[in-house]
């Protein structure tokens, strides 16, 4: 039987889960429900290009995390909600200039359909746009992500998203940083990635993500392991002494140093938090 030529509008392509498709000689009730881990976080991702997703989010471990229902993907086509025969999302921008704008009708259509079964509340279910414009994405709003019952972004393209249907939606806009992009799904990857791994489990060891960088507003410390002498660059002595309290105090030092030559705006931030004078003349 041939296929569709156009997906139906509504139609999710695909859910990225627990349940995986594997040979056995065990009959399986064809009517049998897909088997997710009850409250696994969830992202729903409204994009022009659903066969993008999982991409690198199904390898390593958030891959891992993902078939074990940990977390759950849903890519949503954006283009079954278009308008038409050629099913049109986006049209010329008001009093005119360049490039096209995704209509407000057609993305409150794929809005509503993401927001089935999702929290009203935004601090449980916030609605990301991923825009450059947008407040520029930290590891503290990593972490206030991984807290929420799960996410819904939304993948810009063209020159945008009509206005209004952001203000109608509560849309919250984030920005991967200060550079434009040919559209959001890469930010909306990037996004997940650092989200996911911060969900109780997917790293397996809470102790890596405590002392990564950021986590403090420090850079991370320099990082070593064998051979101790690498073409003659021996790891620092420190290191090697199984002094865990002058490691640690080695470890601290290196990142505060390396903060305040390569990041002054985070220097500043943590000097701040932590009563400090970011101009202070103490050698680091």
């Amino acid at each position: 039987m041939s296929e569709p030529d156009e997906p139906s509008p509504g139609i999710v392509p695909k859910s990225h889960g627990r349940l995986s498709i594997r040979a056995s000689l065990t009959p399986r009730d064809l009517m049998e429900e897909p088997r997710i881990l009850r409250g696994a976080w969830v992202a729903k991702i409204i994009t022009l290009f659903p066969d993008a997703f999982p991409g690198i989010l199904g390898l390593s471990l958030t891959g891992k995390a993902l078939d074990l229902g940990l977390w759950r993907l849903e890519p949503i086509d954006l283009r079954a909600f278009g308008d038409g025969k050629h099913r049109n999302v986006d049209d010329t921008p008001a009093g005119g200039g360049a490039g096209m704008v995704l209509r407000p009708d057609v993305v409150d259509t794929a809005l509503r359909q993401a927001a089935e079964g999702t929290s009203a509340e935004r601090k449980r279910w916030p609605v990301i746009y991923l825009s450059p414009r947008g407040r520029r994405f930290d590891q503290e709003t990593a972490r206030r992500l991984a807290e929420c019952d799960g996410i819904t972004l939304l993948c810009g393209r063209f020159e945008g998203v009509d206005q209004r249907v952001l203000d109608a939606h509560e849309v919250e806009e984030i920005s991967l940083g200060d550079f434009v992009l040919t559209g959001g799904e890469i930010a909306a990857t990037a996004l997940i990635d650092a989200t996911v791994r911060l969900i109780p489990r997917v790293l397996g060891n809470q102790v890596s993500t405590e002392e990564e960088s950021f986590s403090e507003g420090l850079l991370e410390f320099p990082q070593y392991t064998r051979p101790t002498d690498w073409q003659g660059r021996v790891i620092p002595e420190v290191l090697q002494s199984g002094h865990h309290a002058n490691i640690a105090t080695w470890r601290k030092t290196m990142a505060e140093r390396l903060t305040k030559e390569r990041r002054p705006d985070l220097w500043r931030a943590y000097c701040a938090k932590h009563g400090r004078d970011p101009d202070e003349d103490r050698e680091l």
